[in-house]
């Protein structure tokens, strides 16, 4: 584990060694301005819709701030307009519909019913767009122009890009577009989720004032690239097209005999969520993949389009799509700003991050020996500073291993060519007994996930789907292995999933372990999910949906009576996302009662901190950075006894405490107990370059940092913490 491990000096000791104190800071100035005390709270939750708007702000601030190489912020940019998209397909949608039933369905924490909910969503997702195209158009446009990256507007190419563009449109866009006329005798199309389209406004020979101008659509393939750069072969800077301008220019090149009176983009989003009766469907998987076809065909709930469409056009597209006006969204730009990750990909490494190759040091790094090691110790491994391929090794040995007999393994999200499906493939030919649970519902990855399944089952694996009604969200991988004193068990238990694609871009965290008490646990989870169990007993582990909300109520309660009685009583939890009540309540009980509360909430948080007589000892911070803070951990103080701390798959929400499988694991080992006390909570709670601290009134200001003391990047740390790693090793 990187905690024993030499790690570089650091910047920001002082303020770590604070933070683990426990005690009070004054209010510090930063940058010349003394922050602003908070302002006195309206609500005793925030509204999950409006935090999770405010998460995505950050995500765009990242794309605003010039502290990120410029491709940096071009894909903080792109994330922030996917993100956007997945909130309209599930959440945005959500509410419509709760909307249009009459307000049926849970109320949202803060009491808000779904139409006040979708007003307030609208004024805030308006301004955030308008951002978004201001720092597109105003900064980025711009500082890449300077580095020699240029975009065109048709306007704008000169004679041999015009050339380019006509030659390319001939040979490349025109042979696999369809223009679909709008008229009596051609019915509105069914336009596809989140595809482009462009609508055109012809005007016939002849065509007097007040005629009505004949219209088409032009439904653009996805497999046409967004984004063309202009005559590659070309020496000098780079210069790029957006493909809705080249299909506008050339679009009178479909209708001959017509004159192009005006082309514009747009863009559908439709309902993508899958409403699925489990118990009702007689095969699981053949009904996803039903639902899945309908997906695309869900009901509108947001229109992107050009700012300039004349009101006719825009009027029809409306009336077609039955959507009201605040659902649309008239962009002055290109539509679909994730089409510009593609950009990233460009040859420019003097505008991204250094690059950065997880280091495999751990003492699993000699896979042949992976389950000796184990037998004496467990290792904790901190992706993606750590490598991910442990995780792989952990499976692909258990496959080839003569003396392990049985492999189980959750699968929720994978990669495309996973290595962990191949060796459970492998696993399985070479006879031994494999056992697969494949969570088939794993948003947006239905048809990845289907594909695994059948892929697994024609290998001879026992695939299973786990508990009706929930979806299997847990990271666990157990082998059982046949050894001299008996069988043993050895598992693996995350925080994220098996897929070493995102394992270098999540920061997630990897327990292997052989301890007897742990591993006996896992085993029942799997005879659990496998089987038939209503209410299985697990002694370390805590599981969802069995214990895991009772227990981490306990563990608050322990706190609160300890603070209580006058005792030192402290909590640091690092997640996702804060949205259950019971447990927002019992945080406040224990801040009333004097438990000092740490919260580094990455996204949604409903809980209001600093709220004098409610909150005052709470502290909620979110750290947005080069990867995705990913990892879940829980540390409770404990007095009287060793400190509580666990890892694991679930964020402290209700479709995770009672409608998902998850597993929170404890941490055993003193060495990996001090890391994840002293490294992990200790550099993130002195983060002053990322870390944005979560005020009264719901906003988010830059955590104050001493008074000329340099900003400090947890993120930057570890990762120079494990290039010292690799350097020690080489120099050894």
């Amino acid at each position: 584990m990187a905690a024993k491990s030499p790690a570089p000096a650091r910047a920001a000791a002082s303020p770590a060694a604070a933070v683990m104190r426990g005690g009070d800071s004054a209010p510090s100035v930063q940058d010349g301005t003394v922050p602003a005390k908070p302002a006195k709270a309206t609500a005793t939750y925030f509204n999950r819709e409006l935090s999770w708007l405010a998460f995505n702000r950050r995500v765009l601030e990242q794309a605003q701030s010039e502290r990120h190489p410029l491709l940096e912020r071009v894909k903080f940019l792109a994330i922030f307009s996917s993100n956007l998209d997945e909130f309209f397909e599930i959440r945005v949608a959500g509410l419509i519909q709760q909307a249009d039933d009459g307000g049926v369905g849970e109320p949202s924490i803060d009491g808000l019913d779904a139409r006040v909910q979708l007003h307030r969503i609208h004024s805030v997702v308006a301004s955030l767009v308008e951002d978004q195209y201001k720092c597109w158009h105003g900064q980025i446009m711009p500082a890449l122009a300077r580095e020699g990256v240029l975009f065109r507007t048709a306007k704008e190419l000169t004679a041999s890009e015009l050339g380019w563009v006509e030659n390319y449109f001939r040979e490349q866009v025109y042979p696999v577009l369809t223009p679909l006329a709008l008229d009596q005798s051609h019915p509105f199309p069914q336009l596809g989720n989140k595809t482009l389209n462009i609508v055109v406004s012809l005007v016939e020979p002849g065509a007097v004032a007040g005629d009505v101008a004949p219209v088409a659509l032009l439904p653009v393939p996805r497999i046409l690239p967004r984004l063309v750069r202009l005559e590659p072969a070309t020496a000098g800077p780079q210069r790029f097209i957006f493909l809705t301008d080249i299909i506008k220019l050339c679009a009178g090149t479909l209708f001959p005999g017509y004159t192009v009176g005006s082309a514009h983009a747009f863009r559908v989003t439709r309902n993508s969520d899958l409403y699925i009766d489990e118990e009702e469907a007689e095969n699981l998987l053949k009904k996803i993949e039903e639902e899945l076809r309908n997906r695309r065909r869900g009901a509108a709930v947001r229109l992107e389009i050009e700012d300039s469409v004349p009101d006719a056009i825009f009027t029809t597209l409306c009336e077609h799509l039955a959507l009201s006006h605040e659902y649309v969204f008239r962009l002055a730009g290109p539509l679909n700003l994730l089409r510009l990750l593609s950009l990233c990909d460009t040859d420019r490494p003097d505008l991204k991050h250094p690059p950065f190759t997880p280091v495999n040091l751990s003492p699993l790094r000699e896979p042949a020996r992976i389950f000796d090691t184990l037998r004496g110790q467990d290792v904790l491994l901190h992706h993606p500073y750590d490598s991910f391929q442990p995780v792989v090794d952990f499976v692909e040995q258990a496959a080839r291993d003569p003396a392990v007999f049985a492999l189980k393994q959750t699968l929720y999200r994978t990669s495309g060519d996973s290595p962990v499906v191949r060796a459970l493939m492998e696993a399985s030919r070479n006879g031994k007994q494999v056992t697969a649970l494949v969570e088939l519902r794993a948003r947006f990855d239905e048809a990845n996930n289907i594909q695994w399944a059948k892929q697994l089952e024609e290998a001879g694996v026992h695939v299973v789907y786990g508990l009706v009604g929930h979806k299997t969200h847990c990271k666990c991988s157990l082998v059982v292995r046949r050894e001299e004193r008996g069988l043993r068990h050895y598992a693996h238990l995350g925080t994220g999933n098996y897929n070493p694609r995102t394992a270098r871009l999540y920061t997630d965290l990897s327990l292997f372990t052989a301890r007897a008490d742990l591993t006996a646990d896992v085993a029942n989870l799997f005879n659990t999910l496998t089987g038939y169990s209503r209410a299985p007993v697990f002694t370390r582990l805590l599981v969802a949906p069995f214990n895991l909300h009772e227990r981490i109520l306990a563990h608050i309660a322990r706190e609160t009576e300890h603070a209580a009685a006058g005792r030192p009583a402290r909590i640091m939890v690092k997640m996702n996302s804060l949205v259950d009540k019971t447990v927002i309540d019992a945080l406040y009980a224990a801040s009333q009662a004097g438990v000092m509360i740490e919260l580094i909430i990455r996204g949604i948080c409903c809980l209001v901190p600093g709220v004098r007589g409610l909150s005052e000892r709470i502290r909620v911070r979110s750290v947005v950075s080069r990867f995705l803070e990913h990892a879940r951990a829980f540390y409770f103080q404990n007095d009287g006894g060793v400190p509580l701390i666990y890892a694991g798959s679930a964020d402290w929400m209700p479709r995770n405490f009672f409608r998902r499988v998850e597993v929170v694991f404890p941490v055993d080992d003193p060495a990996l107990r001090r890391w994840v006390t002293e490294e992990l909570f200790g550099m993130e709670l002195a983060d002053t370059a990322n870390a944005r601290e979560l005020q009264a009134d719901g906003s988010y200001l830059p955590v104050a940092r001493t008074d000329g003391a340099p900003a400090f990047s947890a993120q930057n740390y570890f990762i120079a913490a494990a290039g010292q790693r690799a350097l020690t090793v080489t120099a050894v």
